[in-house]
């Protein structure tokens, strides 16, 4: 049984422990489970707490996000199984409304792709010295400072390659084409199906951009998104927003984007913000990022982008796109009461849908 473990800094503070990393492989063995891929993005508590859009604290701005990321990579090692590559996804850089100036987007973003090359740097280190292949798997979010599949495209191709071959080059003593090829290695997109879906992005364009660009996909994660066609007649639309408002809940950011008549993209940082612009009757379609359970489709006036995943399936089965498929369903305690179901009930039911799907 394949792991995607998630570790929050104090967790990860624990685990690092000789004693505790023995007595945890010892379970694993035990389980017949390894661990394969973990989860970065969230620093602290991810459940029984209020996160929205301190998900991304700290940031990549900060030495607090690289020692936490290095300790992951750390612990990853050790629990990795020989002969396959290991991953753990993180943040786009930051949250892009913590900045109010290009300037200052402009800044953390450099700072932050500094901070991300260290690592780079530490993976290429243990690739060399191990043979071990391990990747940080960047994960764009609606509002991240890396948003959508063209925003990561050309922040990898014109910051991060750029910075990264000359680091590469005089650290390791090879040649730019060689540390191009390092960099791609060890620094690669993790492709979360829901996101893509909420911002209406073309699977087929964005994974074709980037196996022409030779930028690896690290991650799959298999995620699923609200979304609802919004309807002219009032009566109607109004039991679309009482639908989407059983799941205005505190705990996480739900980010809606809804299109326009004419393609064009409206973004609401939060679910309260769309649901007061209920009325605009400019907009005929709503996409809200709470990850819903990937086996359901109808939720009533609601549905799920669950065909994204079937799409982004065949493209896997046709393309081998990544080793590293991940079910990303986090949102069980904060589900409408009708939606709950025991969690390990839940949690078969997934996989099974995903397996049967894949097959």
């Amino acid at each position: 049984m394949g792991i995607g473990l998630r570790l929050s800094h104090i967790a990860s503070l624990e685990l690092i422990k000789e004693e505790n990393l023995l007595l945890f492989r010892q379970w694993l063995t035990g389980q017949s489970a390894y661990v394969f891929t973990m989860n970065g993005f969230p620093y602290g508590g991810f459940h029984h707490t209020k996160v929205k859009d301190q998900v991304h604290a700290p940031d990549w701005t900060t030495k607090e996000r690289v020692e936490y990321t290095i300790r992951l990579f750390d612990i990853l090692e050790k629990l990795l199984p020989d002969g396959i590559d290991g991953g753990i996804s993180t943040s786009p850089l930051s949250y892009r409304h913590w900045f109010k100036t290009k300037e200052e987007l402009d800044k953390a973003r450099k700072i932050a792709t500094a901070n991300i090359l260290k690592i780079a740097e530490k993976l290429i280190n243990l690739a060399l010295t191990t043979s071990k292949i391990l990747h940080l798997d960047i994960e764009p979010e609606p509002d991240g400072l890396l948003e959508t599949g063209e925003e990561f495209i050309g922040w990898f191709e014109n910051k991060l390659l750029p910075a990264g071959i000359d680091l590469v080059v005089n650290k390791f003593s090879v040649d730019k084409a060689r540390a191009e090829e390092m960099l791609k290695n060890h620094v690669r997109l993790c492709y979360d199906v829901c996101h893509f879906a909420i911002g209406y992005e073309s699977h087929s364009n964005v994974i074709n951009q980037l196996h022409h660009k030779g930028i690896k996909i690290g991650k799959i994660q298999i995620s699923a998104a609200l979304k609802a066609e919004m309807e002219p007649d009032v009566i109607k639309r109004k039991a679309i927003y009482n639908s989407f408002s059983k799941f205005n809940e505190p705990t996480y950011l739900h980010q809606v984007v809804a299109r326009k008549h004419n393609g064009s993209l409206v973004r609401y940082s939060d679910l309260p913000e769309a649901l007061q612009d209920i009325d605009n009757t400019g907009v005929n379609e709503w996409r809200a990022h709470f990850h819903v359970p990937v086996f359901l489709e109808d939720f009533g006036n609601l549905r799920s982008t669950q065909n994204d995943i079937i799409e982004v399936f065949n493209l896997q089965k046709a393309n081998q796109l990544s080793a590293h498929l991940e079910v990303e369903t986090y949102t069980w305690e904060v589900l409408p009461k009708a939606l709950k179901l025991p969690l390990q009930d839940s949690i078969i039911r997934e996989l099974k849908w995903v397996k049967g799907k894949l097959s």
